[in-house]
């Protein structure tokens, strides 16, 4: 079961997509293989003017680590002074500042630990919600990892007490801080690429047995009760959904019409590894995100824009925007803005921030009809092939970058494409 507010929480031994730690760059686009930097004016750089702000990491391990490399750019930057961390396993040594105090678990923490400005929770899924509620009983800023929690009733709850405490919280959807996605919002309303028909959003990767082995709740539906919900479209390829949901303009719960899902698994797990998941936004949009991590080889995932007079690819995790009309094809590689940088501007200066905890709310009912569909079907070991030994071994579905690609040009799910793994499209 996973741990409550007020005991020590688990080490966030998760895998993510790939994120990036630039300081704020400049939003033009350039053409070129690497974002060009730029230097970046940001509170607590500038002596006598603000203190460095006081912040707190839940959870040091797994993803945790990439918290502790980024709040060890902003402390030498001026930016942050990270005064404490909590994890019940300690903290590999020399990985966390000899100033900040280490406790087992949040409670413990915030006993001891007084005025602090943000806390950053990076622990196991399940953790997410009463980690979180807690944070929001101090006067802290609160920067949560994705996905928010773990069904739509713990996000009602969590948004109610953010509302209640007057505290912010971001999400850590790294993709939304790209200045790719202002650059989409200009291309679209200048109609370089006709009429916006669809978006989808496909994700190729591959993940071996071990990744379902890191931690006890890796491929979990659930545990003991509680629901994770770690299947390939809310957590490794999170991202792909939660940035396509905001390109087509779906934030919150009432940016959405209607979810459908299409879940499988190759892999001896709960959740699901093979997915297609149908959305249809208010305004009548269909966005389909066709994913696996049963793939013959990874991919950088991306998002299609599909138009009346083109398409644009967002390649997300490398802030690459490719955009092909009749009159040819360009690329371009953008900036992208630190969520850590953004929450401390957003609670110092009052700067919007670019993934608050209700425009997760499209996503979440994303999560909720994952959560609350039928089991994903095991596919059938004909249509499955494992490569390499061991833990190393790795599951491929047979023909499947050919089925992400046909459900994401036609917007169908693997049973409307008649695959033979794939459930009979009457039953599914």
């Amino acid at each position: 079961m996973g741990t409550t507010a007020g005991t020590a929480a688990e080490s966030h031994a998760r895998e993510e997509e790939p994120v990036r730690t630039d300081p704020v760059k400049s939003r033009e686009p350039v053409q070129a293989q690497e974002p060009v930097r730029s230097e970046q004016v940001i509170p607590g750089t500038v002596t006598g003017q603000v203190q460095p702000a006081r912040v707190a990491l839940v959870g040091v391990h797994g993803f945790g680590t990439h918290h502790l490399r980024n709040l060890e750019r902003l402390q030498a930057a001026g930016v942050v002074e990270l005064v404490a961390v909590a994890d019940p396993l300690p903290p590999v040594p020399g990985s966390v500042p000899a100033t900040a105090a280490v406790f087992p678990g949040l409670t413990e923490l915030l006993a001891a630990t007084p005025d602090l400005e943000l806390i950053i929770v990076a622990t196991p899924i399940q953790t997410h919600a009463p980690l979180g509620l807690a944070a929001l009983t101090t006067d802290a800023d609160l920067y949560l990892e994705k996905p928010p929690v773990a069904s739509l009733a713990d996000f009602t709850m969590l948004c109610d007490a953010a509302q209640a405490s007057g505290r912010s919280v971001q999400i850590g959807f790294q993709s939304l801080g790209s200045h790719a996605l202002q650059a989409i919002e200009e291309l679209l309303a200048s109609g370089a690429i006709g009429t916006l028909q669809g978006i989808s959003a496909t994700g190729s990767w591959v993940r071996d047995r071990a990744y379902y082995k890191r931690s006890r709740w890796a491929g979990k539906r659930s545990i003991d009760g509680v629901n994770v919900v770690d299947g390939v479209a809310t957590n490794p390829l999170a991202h792909a959904v939660a940035t396509a949901l905001r390109i087509a303009g779906a934030r919150t719960t009432a940016d959405v019409a209607s979810v459908e899902t299409d879940l499988y698994r190759a892999n001896d797990i709960e959740s699901d590894d093979t997915s297609v998941v149908r959305i249809r936004t208010a305004a009548g949009l269909p966005v389909t995100c066709a994913l696996t991590i049963c793939a013959a080889e990874s991919v950088e995932p991306f998002v299609t824009l599909h138009g009346s007079q083109g398409q644009a690819v967002f390649h997300y995790t490398e802030d690459r925007l490719t955009v092909s009309t009749a009159t040819g094809e360009t690329g371009q590689v953008f900036g992208r803005d630190d969520l850590t940088e953004n929450l401390l501007a957003h609670r110092r200066e009052g700067t919007e921030l670019l993934s608050p905890l209700l425009d997760s709310g499209a996503f979440m009912l994303v999560l909720e009809a994952i959560r609350t569909a039928p089991p994903p079907a095991l596919i059938d070991t004909a249509y499955v092939r494992w490569e390499g030994a061991g833990d190393a071994a790795h599951a491929v579905v047979v023909g499947i970058e050919d089925a992400l690609e046909r459900a994401t040009q036609e917007h169908a799910t693997f049973s409307e494409l008649g695959l033979p793994w794939a459930r009979p499209a009457a039953e599914a």
